[in-house]
């Protein structure tokens, strides 16, 4: 790169040179932050949500129950329902 030739530039584009700039007086807006109604259900709804275990402990519970009374059955119909429609959910 030849440097007289930069400097050709800078002086055309005057870039050597800084300006200042001025501040203005006081802005005359202020930001805004507002939640949609949509967006305040969804929070009560998570609250909500959060309060309420994961797991049913009375479900779990009586499961256990029948199955350490060798009662707990499952079909095979309804076990390949499950797994059918579970994988098909997914791939939606």
């Amino acid at each position: 790169m030849r440097i007289d030739a930069y400097n050709k530039l800078s002086k055309i584009y005057n870039t050597s040179s800084v300006k200042k700039t001025s501040k203005s007086g006081k802005s005359s807006f202020s930001d805004k932050f507002e939640i949609s109604q949509e967006g305040r259900n969804y929070q009560v709804a998570k609250q909500i949500i959060s309060q309420v275990p994961d797991v049913r402990e009375d479900k779990v519970r009586e499961i256990k129950k029948q199955m350490d009374a060798g009662t707990y059955n499952v079909g095979m119909d309804e076990v390949a329902d499950k797994v059918v429609s579970r994988y098909f959910n997914e791939l939606v």
